[in-house]
């Protein structure tokens, strides 16, 4: 069984300032009524007092309150009355309405209008004089009037109930949006930096391990060349996108950024790269019109055959690297292809993100991804990365 809760403060100032101006008022003989059926004055102490205790239950109990001071308020008309009683009953009657269960904010206005109306014509008809009116607007003071300004400052509470809590769903989904604002933001960054550093420094890694394996100037000397450009053109790359994160450019995807028009650069960078290790990169671009594709759609082409021809360069065995790309009205196709198989020489080591990054650009664009080993019937394997993006403006998620 858990304890009776506390009275609000506000419960017990209430009652004890009615029990004591009750109190008062009975002591200077400010009596409302006379020639009742218990006409001592002490006798009307005793529905004061019932009225003050109610009111302690005024918040925690309000129908059981109210119930409790009606008695008291029908036994206070056998007595000569106190004003402090009447008072108190109109508190519990606002009380009612406004710590009620809803059912009983919405009966009790109805009802006490009622007996308002009905006790008014009762009157009228028992007296048959005008001055009976009067008792019906005592008996609306203390019942419907009281009940209707309860009402009143119920419906306002809830109204700032629900706006308050609407402007915390407000906030709250302001800041989802925010949240997954960020979070795209830094997993678009993350790729950039991922794919524009990542095929520069697997070159330097490569050429490195090389010059420190064979003990050849020559070679040495070709390392270090090939190492100094894959620095150089990586500082450029993480210069250009340390820029654009301090100007905090609106545009998601600049102008400065790569596009396909770039990819003879980049194949050409690619041989130079992978002269070392077998490699031989070429670029089959069969498209009838290879016109200008909306941002998005260029700088994914060109980041998925950069990382393609980064991993090949870690993993792929000596022989032809293919890049390949078909256009049609709706579809870019983008292809990658390297021979499957171990190799000799130093390898940089792989960490996975180059796949996922593609994946992630394909599928904001609402196109299709596919990478994996391809059977050639007989000959070496070959791995190989096929993309499919949409080339039409309205098909770039945002």
């Amino acid at each position: 069984m858990f304890p009776p809760p506390r009275p609000h403060r506000g419960d017990v100032l209430i009652a004890v300032v009615g029990l004591l101006g009750g109190t008062v008022l009975a002591l200077v003989g400010l009596d409302m009524q006379t020639g009742r059926l218990f006409d001592s004055p002490r006798l009307a102490l005793i529905p004061l007092a019932v009225m003050s205790a109610v009111e302690l239950l005024r918040r925690s109990a309000p129908l059981t309150a109210l119930a409790v001071g009606t008695l008291a308020l029908v036994a206070d008309q056998f007595t000569r009355g106190n004003l402090a009683t009447l008072l108190m009953y109109t508190d519990l009657m606002y009380a009612a309405v406004l710590y009620g269960p809803p059912a009983a904010a919405r009966r009790i206005p109805v009802v006490t209008f009622l007996i308002t109306v009905g006790g008014t014509i009762g009157f009228l008809a028992w007296f048959r004089d005008a001055q009976a009116l009067l008792v019906g607007i005592v008996i609306g003071l203390i019942s419907f009037v009281p009940a209707l300004t309860g009402v009143s400052v119920r419906n306002h509470r809830d109204a700032a109930e629900t706006a308050r809590l609407r402007a915390d769903q407000t906030a709250l989904l302001a800041e989802m949006d925010r949240t997954q604002a960020v979070t795209a933001e830094r997993a678009r960054m993350a790729r950039e930096l991922h794919d524009m550093v990542a095929n520069h420094l697997s070159a330097i890694a490569i050429h490195s391990t090389a010059a420190l394996s064979i003990d050849d100037p020559e070679t040495s000397r070709d390392a270090l060349g090939v190492i100094r450009e894959n620095s150089v053109d990586g500082l450029a790359e993480m210069r250009r996108l340390i820029g654009l994160l301090r100007t905090g450019a609106a545009d998601p995807e600049p102008s400065s950024s790569p596009a396909l028009g770039s990819l003879d650069a980049l194949i050409e960078q690619h041989r130079t790269n992978a002269a070392s290790s077998g490699l031989v990169c070429t670029l089959d671009d069969t498209r009838t019109d290879p016109g200008r594709l909306p941002a998005p759609v260029e700088l994914a082409a060109y980041r998925i055959v950069q990382e393609s021809l980064t991993n090949a360069l870690k993993h792929a065995a000596p022989g032809p690297v293919t890049v390949r790309l078909e256009q049609s009205e709706e579809l870019l196709t983008v292809e990658v292809a390297s021979v499957l198989g171990d190799r000799p020489g130093p390898r940089a080591p792989g960490s996975g993100a180059g796949l996922i990054g593609m994946r992630e650009r394909v599928a904001l664009l609402g196109g299709e991804f596919e990478a994996g080993p391809v059977s050639t019937g007989g000959g070496p394997g070959i791995w190989q990365v096929r993309a499919r993006l949409p080339v039409g403006e309205g098909s770039v998620r945002r």
